[in-house]
């Protein structure tokens, strides 16, 4: 069972229910303890920690139609867990939401200019209004807070897996470089509200899709990508040449791959990929390789307090 931590604010005008995981590390625990004492003190606060689903479904039984604000603190995987049951749930449009940024990219915090640091985080929760953001939503209902990316993507989150540790947020743009020397591309087609893209290339090195502008701790992905506008941002690199692929490694790590003329960019409701089996890493999330695959917008589909 997860730990259940109430604390007694001196407010009475808003509760909170905090979720952390429960197999924080110590710093981790430090950003949690700070961002419970912060919320106690504008109304009564209680602490979840939670270790898979199950635990996380109980901890959330009531608070909604309760009214509370839910806070997630970690990063993008744990604010993705909390929206993911919310939406399976039904219950993603009603609630409330809050995030303190605490993991190794924190993306979707920096696409909103949210403040890293945890006092700081949660004091722009306590004061904060209410944002409707939008939701991207795929072909078998799963959903995607911050971006989603197929081919080198997919394998260098992958290979940044191992690299986390000695490298913290750098990890991600180095595997890309890495994986970049070796990788041969995809055929495939990727399709924006039912158009075909004119690509440049028969291969493809990668396909990215937006709803935040980054991933893997500040690589600018989809650059512009704002997730409140109702419309998904898609790129498309087919820099599949030897020299071709590492050059749109490094340009990816600078920002400027978008710039290239072997990538493609896009806007719309919905896109498809479709063709060869290939792998997504969703909100950092790994997925099984699939030969077809669709996602939407939900355009304003939940509330972050920011």
């Amino acid at each position: 069972m997860a730990d259940d931590t109430g604390t007694t604010g001196t407010g009475d005008e808003q509760d909170y229910l905090v979720l952390a995981n429960a197999a924080a590390g110590t710093a981790d625990e430090a950003r949690v303890d700070a961002a419970v004492a912060t919320l106690a003190v504008a109304g009564p606060t209680r602490l979840r920690r939670t270790g898979d689903v199950e635990e996380l479904d109980e901890a959330l039984e009531g608070a909604v139609e309760a009214g509370h604000v839910i806070v997630a603190v970690g990063g993008d995987g744990s604010l993705h867990a909390v929206v993911s049951r919310l939406w399976a749930r039904g219950e993603l449009g009603s609630a409330v939401l809050g995030l303190v940024p605490c993991g190794t990219g924190n993306d979707f915090a920096r696409g909103l200019d949210l403040p890293l640091e945890p006092v700081e985080a949660t004091e722009r929760i306590v004061g904060g209004r209410d944002r409707r953001l939008d939701l991207l939503v795929d072909d078998e209902g799963a959903v995607v807070v911050n971006a989603v990316h197929a081919g080198l993507g997919a394998v260098a989150a992958g290979r940044a897996e191992g690299l986390k540790e000695r490298f913290g947020a750098v990890a991600y743009p180095l595997g890309a470089v890495l994986e970049a020397v070796r990788a041969d591309g995809w055929q495939l087609t990727v399709t924006v509200d039912g158009k075909a893209l004119d690509l440049p290339g028969e291969r493809v090195l990668m396909v990215g899709v937006g709803n935040g502008p980054s991933i893997g701790g500040g690589t600018s992905l989809c650059p512009g990508a704002d997730p409140a506008d109702g419309v998904l941002d898609v790129v498309v690199s087919c820099a599949t040449g030897p020299a071709a692929r590492v050059a749109f490694g490094s340009a990816l790590r600078s920002g400027t791959h978008v710039e290239r003329d072997d990538v493609v960019t896009a806007r719309g409701t919905e896109v498809r990929v479709s063709g060869d089996p290939v792998g997504y890493d969703a909100d950092g999330e790994l997925s099984d390789e699939v030969t077809d695959r669709t996602y939407r917008i939900e355009a304003g589909a939940w509330k972050l307090r920011c």
